[in-house]
């Protein structure tokens, strides 16, 4: 086998892995520095190749994170089935994804660590405030312990292995919950509290994911 033939098979090996890996989810630089530069390498041929299966690959470099997702379909053309399901949310998990990511914008505005981690009980008093009142504190964490996960399986945390009761605000949600998102936010937490106002019903929720 000749070197330039060498040199394909080990690019194409490459360009396989990496597609592999962002289609199981959100790719970091600090978790896999070899994977994420072979990333940077090949992204022209990683969009073209996603692009085959209805889906934009996405970076942001300054962050240090990539991911894929659903192209928009355009008008003229007969939309494909989606590889990546939107997924229908709860009130509760809206919520904690929006206060996060304000957590997140606050951080960064201070100019602290890249790194934001907070502890369980931090994230349960910060949700408290807009759920309705519980004389069962061992419920309504067991409630927001439930939700949690839940923003773990969309990937915007992680609870870190040595430290459960730690939880680590995933970039990736920047993304998710923009600028101009934030900007409306205030207003957007009126409407949960009307939401869970007494006779309320906070089981339907018209927002998603993807």
């Amino acid at each position: 086998m000749s070197t330039a033939e060498t040199d394909d098979n080990s690019q194409g090996n490459a360009l396989s892995l990496a597609v592999i890996k962002l289609l199981k989810g959100v790719i970091y630089q600090d978790d896999d520095p070899g994977l994420w530069q072979q990333i940077m390498n090949l992204q022209p041929c990683i969009r073209d190749y996603v692009a085959v299966m209805g889906l934009t690959f996405q970076i942001d470099e300054s962050e240090g994170y990539a991911w894929l997702a659903t192209q928009e379909n355009d008008q003229d053309t007969t939309p494909l089935p989606r590889l990546m399901n939107r997924r229908q949310l709860s009130f509760p998990v809206s919520l904690l994804i929006a206060l996060l990511r304000r957590k997140l914008a606050e951080a960064d505005t201070t100019g602290g660590e890249l790194r934001l981690i907070l502890d369980r009980d931090e994230v349960v008093n910060l949700m408290r405030t807009f759920l309705p009142e519980s004389s069962n504190e061992v419920r309504l964490v067991d409630q927001i312990d439930s939700h949690l996960n839940k923003v773990a399986e969309l990937g915007f945390i992680r609870r870190l292995r040595d430290q459960k009761d730690k939880i680590e605000v995933r970039r990736i949600i920047k993304a998710f919950v923009d600028a101009q998102w934030l900007n409306e936010f205030d207003q957007r937490l009126q409407d949960y509290q009307h939401h869970f106002a007494p006779g309320s019903d906070p089981s339907q929720n018209s927002e998603d994911n993807g």
